[in-house]
Order: structure tokens, then C-alpha cells, then sequence
């Protein structure tokens, strides 16, 4: 789910990489490389299975299917419909990203058979009762964060680049992120979130990655894990299907009552 970006080439940002002079340089660099890795793909889309988890450990659990649309110089449009239980079928919630412009949300609830537009204010707030942000869902593009390389470290046994990011738009619930990048396919194996007191709030840990397409890797699972309220969200991802033949009308606002 990166901006596609065509004109960056690995010529182009491996020697940056190599011999960049500040930590901030390097870790721009270092996404920089991860964006051009996971552009192309063109469209997709997979299964979902959320799980919530109470402070009590009680769970509820929750089943939709994600779209994704790759947008020439601007950022992902997105789909997610949910099917499973009955009270939230039919429920869709649209995002269009972009880079230091605000993102464009809209929820679909069936019951009132209305479009609720997500303010550009309250992206903090829980997705769906799940430990994940509006603003998490949205898709990650380069210029909404300044970044800043930590160090280099194993994390379970990978070899990780830790980078700071820094929200660089305004109205997110973060001061910073701090992101393990895996050295050897450029995608994130874990991501801290501190709130707007610099506080430690939620960890997201990414695994069982999969490749696609020969190219494209993609976690299959997601653990949220909130260390304020205890609570916790489990998301498992399958069925990935790319190049599906998606299109803009398949993420219109008007169409949200219709989807399936």
C-alpha cells in the first residue's frame, strides 16, 4: 500500500542510501527504497478476519473484504466492506490518502443508510471498535511523515532498520512512530505509536509475510496491541488477488450503499 512512484528508480536511491550524510537522510532514503519496492502493483485485494480482544480477554470477531487502488502521483484509494456478523454487514468505509493534504473518509452505515464523511479531526478515533486508528487504515505515503534513522537492530530474528517518523500533517493522534523495517524485503516488522503526550500507546506487529506476484510481500497477519486500556485487535489476511481489474468507479462515494 505505497504511492506508486515510477520515476524513482534503485539506481537512483541506493547510492542516497549508501552514503547519506545525517540520520535524517538516511532514513528518508530508507523509505524512500521501501515505496519504490512496493509500487506497481496496480490493484488488489484479500480477506479479512478482525479479532477484538477486551481488557477481559473477551473477544468479538469481525469479517470484510479490503480494495486497493494505486493512484498515479497521489496516494491509495481504499475499500473495505464488512460481511460478518450480521449487525456490521454491509457497513464500508472508503479512503482516499494523500501525502500532507488531508485524507478523504467516508463510512457507510446500513443501518441509517447514510454516508458519514470522517472529519479530518477525529482520524484518532477507533476504527469499527478495533485498537485501529482511522488513520491507520489509511494507506502510508512518503511525504506524511520526516523521518529519522535510530539504529540498526535484530527484532525476532530479522535484521531491521529502526526509523523515527515524525506526522508531518496535521490533526494525527501521533507525535512519532518508531518503525523496524526488514533489511530484506523492505516492509515494517513492528511499528510503537506514542500519543500526543509522547507516551508509548499501541504496538504493531506485522508476520507471517507471504510473497506475490514475485514481487509484492504482504503480512498475513497483524497484532494491535493498546498498553493503555489492555485491549487488543488481531487482523489475519488471505485470499490476497492482484491485478483484478479495479477501477476509480469501483471507489466512488455514491457507490458505497451498493457495494457488496
Amino acid at each position: 500500500m505505497r504511492k506508486l512512484l515510477c520515476m524513482v528508480s534503485v539506481l537512483a536511491c541506493l547510492p542516497l542510501l549508501s552514503h547519506a550524510q545525517t540520520d535524517e537522510e538516511k532514513g528518508h532514503a530508507i523509505q524512500l527504497e521501501t515505496e519504490r519496492r512496493d509500487a506497481g502493483f496496480d490493484n488488489s485485494m484479500y480477506d479479512a478476519v478482525m479479532v477484538l480482544r477486551n481488557a477481559q480477554g473477551e473477544e468479538s470477531v469481525r469479517e470484510f473484504t479490503f480494495r486497493t487502488l494505486e493512484v498515479a502521483g497521489d496516494g491509495d484509494k481504499e475499500l473495505g466492506v464488512f460481511h460478518r456478523p450480521a449487525d456490521v454487514r454491509g457497513t464500508a468505509i472508503l479512503t482516499f490518502s494523500h501525502g500532507l493534504k488531508p485524507d478523504d473518509q467516508w463510512l457507510y452505515l446500513p443501518e441509517l443508510k447514510r454516508v458519514k464523511r470522517i472529519s479530518s479531526v477525529n482520524k484518532s478515533g477507533p476504527f469499527m471498535g478495533s485498537e485501529f486508528a482511522f488513520e491507520d487504515i489509511a494507506s502510508w505515503e512518503l511525504e506524511k511523515y520526516t523521518y529519522r534513522y535510530l539504529r540498526d537492530e535484530v527484532l525476532d530474528g530479522h535484521d531491521c532498520f529502526v526509523i523515527q517518523n515524525t506526522p508531518a500533517y496535521e490533526y494525527s493522534g501521533y507525535t512519532r512512530q518508531v518503525e523496524w523495517i526488514d533489511k530484506a524485503i523492505y516492509q515494517p516488522r513492528r511499528i510503537d505509536f506514542y500519543d500526543r503526550k509522547n507516551t508509548l500507546l499501541k504496538t504493531l506487529t506485522f508476520s507471517d509475510y507471504n510473497q506475490y506476484l514475485d514481487h509484492y510481500w504482504r503480512a498475513g497477519r497483524l497484532d494491535m496491541v493498546n498498553h493503555q486500556n489492555r485491549k487488543s485487535t488481531t487482523l489475519f489476511r488471505k485470499n490476497y488477488r492482484f491485478r483484478v481489474g479495479l477501477s476509480d468507479r469501483d471507489f466512488s462515494e455514491s457507490s458505497l450503499r451498493n457495494v457488496q
